[in-house]
């Protein structure tokens, strides 16, 4: 029988169809409330905002309706936090990336701007790696005088509760946070094509298959390193840096687990630690 759908002789003749989603939020003050000023919203990128009590952050949740990412995918996210606004932003559920296909990578920008005296809270689920994945990240982040940052991000290697191990691949991660006085924070993070074994070096993991990365600029970053340490014990450390404006600094901690349940375990109560106003975000399993 002659099939009415040709099939393709060979895959390189397939043009594979590509995720591109871009999505932008800007929130401005209005009746002491942060409320929506601008949203767009295009492709796979969804931006969607569960109502929240009086005096909590706007919380946003950011979904990328591909439900995945693999390479050649690109998604491109903007929020800007008014001046005077507090907004919390995560994700829908954690977010996938699979296996790419030669040296193609998945493409995810990231821009944060903070306006006077506002607030901005960005608190994704993790991030997973599957092996074989290959991803690229930037995110700059722009703060002017006597704004309130918050950025906890977490990175998992497979899921070990269903048997996946990360060989190879490659994850570059690069972080830019600038104030009116210049640069605040800077750091690139490069692993692969061997993964495995780069994990098992006792200064990248020891055998940790999920990590986390943690940045406070606020006045109250120093208050809060003592119990930050209690929180992490022996997964990971933490350290504080006086800012260029008086009255501020930086706030800076890594940690490691076994895997994503033991980073979960180690995250929700320090969450609550640094983001009193919301605590963890309603979209979290916890």
């Amino acid at each position: 029988m002659t099939s009415i759908f040709p099939v393709p002789t060979t895959a390189a003749s397939v043009a594979m169809q590509r995720t591109r989603g871009e999505g932008r939020l800007s929130v401005k003050l209005s009746d002491g409330q942060s409320r929506i000023d601008r949203l767009y919203q295009e492709g796979s990128a969804r931006i969607r905002l569960p109502r929240v009590p009086r005096g909590v952050p706007l919380e946003a949740v950011l979904i990328n309706t591909a439900g995945g990412l693999t390479g050649g995918d690109c998604m491109d996210w903007s929020f800007e936090a008014g001046e005077g606004t507090q907004m919390s932003l995560t994700t829908q559920a954690c977010e996938k990336t699979y296996k790419a296909e030669g040296l193609s990578e998945a493409a995810v920008s990231v821009r944060l701007a903070l306006a006077p005296s506002s607030a901005l809270i960005w608190l994704p689920q993790e991030t997973i790696l599957f092996d074989r994945a290959r991803l690229r990240r930037t995110i700059d982040v722009n703060m002017a005088p006597g704004a309130r940052l918050l950025m906890i991000e977490p990175l998992v290697f497979g899921r070990l509760a269903m048997g996946e191990a990360v060989v190879s691949g490659n994850v570059r991660d690069r972080w830019r946070v600038r104030g009116s006085g210049g640069l605040l924070h800077a750091e690139e993070t490069r692993l692969g094509p061997d993964i495995a074994a780069a994990l098992t070096r006792s200064a990248i993991a020891n055998g940790g298959l999920a990590m986390a990365t943690v940045l406070m600029i606020a006045p109250e970053a120093e208050s809060k390193l003592d119990r930050l340490r209690d929180i992490i014990g022996i997964s990971g450390g933490a350290s504080f840096m006086p800012g260029r404006e008086a009255g501020t600094g930086k706030l800076l901690a890594r940690l490691v687990a076994k895997d994503s349940y033991e980073l979960r375990k180690i995250l929700v109560p320090l969450i609550h630690h640094l983001n009193r106003d919301g605590g963890v975000p309603k979209v979290w399993s916890l």
